[in-house]
């Protein structure tokens, strides 16, 4: 999965636990920025009693770095509250919930919901953008949520800075044969060629009866550069943004009769910048560890990126397959740019660039003055679309395809024209695409769509 348990202790914690981060320019709107924060993985629609929700005690963080210096200049935090109305209720819902929060029905019969409050960090100072913002419920059913389209809009919240912000249940966006790769690193469409070789077929979307939660905010580009500038040349490094997300919890746990209390300063459990780094990048002994400190530490784990182990098991796991790749012995000097430091100008033809600097760090890079693609490609720049990943990560993008083939040596010969890559590479793909159905995905804001409701989707 691109993050969804990547950690053994934060496997443990889904509330906390960030699974993807998206970052692009709005096609519909070109002159903002949507930064896609999800959290809970693997929501089974089918939920209830106890439905999906944000945590009440945990801090979610968005952060920005925008000088090049691995560190966050500005940062959105979120805090949830829990308000339930009925105590004396296993229910979630006591009957259908057709009205948004602020205009409910005196029966109260939307039993719990959460509200949020928004802020702002930048230059040391916080700014209250938006207090009691109310979230939409789970999709639960037709009888419960016969219309969920409309809640859902209902809770999108225009704040008066011209940021707009959504936080709740949406339908899992981040398509992958997770249970073939897992197997052994199976890619199905070439599984004819494996170790133990099985018939060539096409892959099995994983998640596609899955939903996640989303914590959405769109912002004016030019409250995200330095100077508050408007980025329109792709050449200029103010253009270029990093994005990473973080969950904080309190230090202690305090646990009595009725419920648990989180005492001292944050401490951060979980982060995530670019798809996969924490998954199948960082040895599982590091993994924990990965996740509690902030990217401008990435320096100790830099010897993953320049030597991956998937790049070492892939002529193991697929004989004769890769024969180039097993005889290639330098550091990875492609994946530390695409991963940890953004791609210099002039590396990718027509691709102006995404470097930050030289500080290694995991952050999801996105040169804001590249405009959106009028015919976007689910391969990003390997598909020749240089507005998508990864120059940041649009929410179709097939990033497992991208960055196997990347591991796979496509992308060597940018920083070693000596290096051919193995015949066979083309053809690496998981065998998923984006589902052709409409609801996966809308057009505008928040981007992922309506969460499929447990009465209507099959448990497998």
């Amino acid at each position: 999965m691109s993050s969804h348990r990547e950690a053994p202790e934060i496997s443990k914690d889904p509330v906390a636990d960030s699974t993807d981060l998206y970052a692009f320019v709005n096609p519909d709107s070109p002159s903002t920025v949507t930064i896609i924060a999800n959290y809970v993985p693997l929501e089974g629609p089918a939920g209830g009693p106890n439905f999906y929700e944000f945590g009440d005690d945990v801090l979610y963080e968005i952060n920005v770095d925008n000088d090049g210096d691995a560190k966050a200049e500005i940062m959105y935090h979120f805090r949830f509250q829990t308000v339930v109305l009925n105590p004396d209720t296993f229910l979630y819902n006591t009957g259908q919930i057709t009205l948004p929060v602020f205009q409910d029905d005196k029966n109260k019969i939307w039993n719990r919901r959460q509200f949020y409050t928004v802020s702002r960090i930048a230059n040391g100072k916080e700014m209250i953008l938006g207090t009691h913002l109310s979230c939409p419920p789970c999709n639960i059913g037709p009888r419960s949520t016969p219309n969920y389209a409309a809640l859902a809009q209902a809770a999108i919240h225009s704040l008066p800075d011209g940021t707009k912000v959504f936080a709740g249940q949406r339908r899992e966006g981040f398509y992958v044969d997770l249970g073939s790769i897992f197997d052994l690193g199976a890619l199905r469409p070439v599984q004819n060629f494996h170790l133990i070789p099985m018939a060539a077929t096409m892959g099995v979307d994983a998640t596609k009866n899955l939903n996640v939660h989303s914590i959405a905010i769109q912002v004016p580009k030019t409250t995200l550069t330095a100077d508050g500038s408007n980025p329109t040349d792709p050449t200029n490094p103010k253009s270029v943004i990093g994005v990473w997300t973080t969950a904080y919890r309190r230090r202690a746990r305090v646990r009595d009769d009725d419920h648990d209390t989180g005492t001292g300063p944050w401490v951060q459990v979980s982060r995530l910048g670019n798809p996969l780094f924490n998954e199948a990048i960082v040895p599982m002994a590091r993994k924990d560890h990965w996740n509690s400190v902030p990217p401008k530490e990435d320096a100790g784990f830099i010897q993953y990126v320049q030597q991956p182990e998937l790049a070492r098991l892939l002529p193991v796991l697929y004989p004769g397959v890769f024969p180039k790749l097993a005889a290639y012995t330098k550091p990875r000097a492609d994946l530390v740019a695409i991963l940890l430091t953004g791609i210099p100008n002039g590396i990718v033809p027509g691709f102006p660039g995404n470097f930050t600097g030289k500080p290694p760090a995991d952050l999801l890079r996105l040169n804001m003055a590249i405009a959106p693609s009028s015919s976007p490609s689910i391969l990003g720049i390997l598909g020749g679309d240089v507005a998508g990943f990864p120059n940041g990560r649009r929410v179709s993008d097939d990033v497992v395809t991208i960055e196997v083939r990347a591991v796979a040596g496509a992308t060597i010969p940018l920083v070693d024209p000596s290096f051919t890559p193995d015949t066979a590479l083309p053809a690496l793909t998981q065998g998923v695409a984006p589902d052709p159905n409409l609801d996966r995905y809308l057009a505008q804001f928040p981007y992922l769509g309506t969460p499929k409701d447990g009465f209507d989707t099959p448990s497998s």
